[in-house]
């Protein structure tokens, strides 16, 4: 049996999973956690990947391995392979200026011609602008920039600080893939190159970027040492190891579950994303989609709301009830909740940019005022922001065939009958999983056998359009009214 393993080094956690190269089927898993906040020392990532490989009962047996990543996550380096400051994660929005500067300066339309997104604080490109600006000094160091996934693979390469790593601060080792390239802000889709001018207008001069690699190109093959953590946790990394080139998070996500054009991913998560593959870039000057490209050589179009599974959170923690509960109220309600609408922008919100809105209800009459109205009212108004980003999508040239619906919440049978009410095409569950890390291990076979596997994917629930058109037409009347 010849074994791949796939890692996921989310903003929660770096997870593991070793799998047959034939069959897919999952042999072991591991996991670590990590850090909370909006800006993290990278030493810790190294150190949960370490942590979560001795979980998962290391790699001696592995014959190759692939590391996907949360997207856009700063990462600055000197030129003696030190971390120059605490990486900014794409959550951090401290850069939301420096992205309004950008945009001033080369104009929303240029950049999303050149880029294939309009910037936002997620950006790398924003962050290296806010250090410019904010930390100058630290800034002027800056010889090389790269990606949460970058820089675990470079390390795992056997490179690094010297003392840290067996291979020392060769810069010029360090990889990434299109699809997290396509996050940054400085590199074009289009082209399949770095727009360096935009890099020089965001950091203040040229640097070292990771070299982009192919699908299924090897960053390169292990010459065996001891990977070790701060704490003092120890695995082998094997002679021979193959290395695939790594993802990011939403683009291994779509390799994991075997994602082909006319799909499209609905993720219910903290905060939400609607994205699909598609054979063309997209570049949306109005910012509403993010035109990335995929892991397998084609393109991921995305949306992203900030408001998604903490909708349902906030609503069953203000009824008392825990999700189930919360689902089997909503179900006891009509569509449209007899004009109870929820505008779920607890958070602010980013697709519509509404940075400073709060969330809403609107239709509260003693008739409506039910614990089954607002259930229903919670889970229409999580599932039509996602329609809504739908739309977006078809509107840069996406024409879905089924929706794949993934995240904890996608298993609520209320979230998915409304699925069906709001979506009008079919709806799949796929099987709880760790689509990310399945992705990189996916990578990983990919570049072992050169050619892209086709693991199944379980699906536990699957439904035919049940169209339900007052939902929508309820909260399009209230959301643009918000929207003004």
């Amino acid at each position: 049996m010849t074994l791949v393993a796939g890692i996921d080094s989310s903003t929660q956690s770096c997870k593991v999973v070793v799998r047959d190269l034939d069959s897919g089927a999952l042999v072991r898993s591991g996991r670590a956690a990590h850090p909370a906040g909006t800006e993290v020392d990278p030493a810790t990532w190294w150190d949960a990947l370490v942590e979560a490989l001795l979980d998962a009962g290391g790699l001696d047996d592995v014959a190759a391995i692939s590391i996907a990543g949360q997207q856009h996550g700063m990462v600055v380096l000197d030129a003696g392979g030190e971390v120059i400051r605490p990486a900014l994660l794409w959550n951090d929005t401290r850069s939301a200026g420096a992205a309004r500067e950008l945009i001033e300066e080369f104009g929303a339309a240029s950049l999303a011609h050149r880029t294939g997104s309009v910037p936002v604080a997620s950006f790398t490109a924003t962050k290296l602008r806010w250090l410019r600006d904010a930390e100058p000094e630290a800034a002027a160091r800056v010889a090389a920039v790269a990606l949460p996934h970058d820089w675990l693979t470079w390390r795992l390469r056997g490179f690094g600080p010297a003392g840290a790593a067996p291979l020392g601060p060769v810069l010029d080792e360090l990889v990434t893939d299109r699809s997290d390239a396509s996050g940054t802000s400085y590199w074009n889709p289009r082209l399949e190159d770095y727009d360096r001018e935009l890099l020089v207008a965001s950091l203040g001069h040229d640097v070292v970027l990771p070299r982009v690699l192919g699908p299924a190109e090897a960053a390169g093959t292990m010459a065996g040492f001891d990977a070790r953590s701060s704490t003092g946790t120890v695995v082998n990394v094997p002679a021979g190891l193959a290395v695939g080139p790594g993802a990011g998070d939403n683009a291994g996500a779509a390799l994991g579950l075997g994602a082909r054009e006319g799909d499209v991913v609905v993720s219910i998560g903290t905060s939400g994303t609607v994205f699909a593959v598609t054979p063309q870039p997209s570049a949306d000057a109005t910012g509403a989609v993010a035109g990335f490209a995929d892991a397998s050589g084609a393109y991921l179009p995305l949306v992203a709301t900030l408001n998604a599974a903490r909708v349902l959170d906030a609503a069953a923690g203000l009824l008392g009830v825990d999700h189930d509960e919360l689902g089997r109220l909503a179900l006891e309600a009509e569509p449209g909740a007899g004009g109870l609408v929820l505008l779920p922008y607890f958070e602010g919100e980013r697709t519509p940019n509404l940075p400073d809105a709060t969330a809403t209800l609107f239709g509260l009459t003693l008739a409506t005022t039910t614990r089954a109205g607002l259930a229903r009212a919670a889970v229409e108004g999580l599932l039509c922001g996602l329609a809504d980003g739908l739309d977006a999508v078809r509107a840069v040239g996406v024409v879905p065939a089924r929706i794949l619906l993934i995240g904890g919440a996608a298993l609520n049978p209320a979230v998915q009958a409304v699925a069906a009410q709001v979506f009008d095409v079919p709806v799949t569950v796929p099987a709880p999983g760790e689509y990310v890390a399945d992705g990189a291990a996916t990578q990983a076979a990919w570049v072992l056998s050169g050619e892209r596997p086709s693991w199944p994917v379980t699906v536990v629930a699957a439904s035919r359009p049940d169209p339900q058109p007052v939902i929508r037409r309820q909260y399009a009347a209230h959301a643009g009214r918000t929207a003004d």
